[in-house]
């Protein structure tokens, strides 16, 4: 099995058992709604509010070895665990708490992956809210991939009623522009 995957399927066990609410985003998400990519690690959203960080944190640390000599710490203050997978595949789990990563929790649905075997990936229209929000080189491409791979099936309402908060917040750096000259 392709270790992207495996460890996809590690920690999704172990958020699963303590009935933890999460989704994977990033490169294993655009496996399912883009155009195909290499990546090196597992994104993923774990909705832990905020002020409430410490018990997941604690509870991913006891399952998995952190990627850093202070990697508890770190996570409190960036809201970013980074862990490694039993195979050393980088897994950073992404510490949501904001109302756009609970939606993009609660719209989450299964991806099949091989014979019997799916991991939660965010819909496609929310992997292009975090895709625009990040602004990478490589996120527009995925954003790319995605729009030509699921064109009309994209719910272009959705993106815009979550995306438009958070570039406010942020400060739009001319990402809507670009998304829009993509959507359309």
């Amino acid at each position: 099995m392709n270790p992207i995957f495996a460890a996809a399927l590690e920690i999704q066990k172990v958020c699963d058992a303590r009935k933890f609410p999460f989704c994977f985003i990033g490169g294993v998400a655009v496996q399912r709604w883009g155009e195909p990519r290499l990546t090196a690690d597992v994104d993923l959203t774990l909705l832990t509010g905020f002020g409430a960080e410490a018990p997941y944190i604690d509870a991913l640390l006891t399952e998995f070895r952190g990627r850093l000599p202070d990697t508890r710490e770190f996570a409190l203050v960036n809201r970013t665990l980074l862990l490694w997978s039993s195979a050393r595949v980088a897994l950073d789990v992404s510490l949501g708490a904001m109302p756009f990563e609970e939606h993009t929790i609660e719209r989450a649905s299964d991806f099949t992956i091989g014979a019997a075997q799916v991991i939660r990936t965010c819909s496609a229209e929310d992997l292009i809210v975090h895709k625009t929000f990040a602004g990478r080189d490589k996120d527009w491409l995925d954003i790319r991939g995605i729009v030509k791979r699921r064109g009309d099936a994209l719910n272009r309402e959705l993106i815009w009623t979550e995306l438009a908060p958070l570039l406010e917040l942020a400060g739009d750096d001319g990402q809507s522009q670009r998304l829009r000259a993509i959507l359309s």
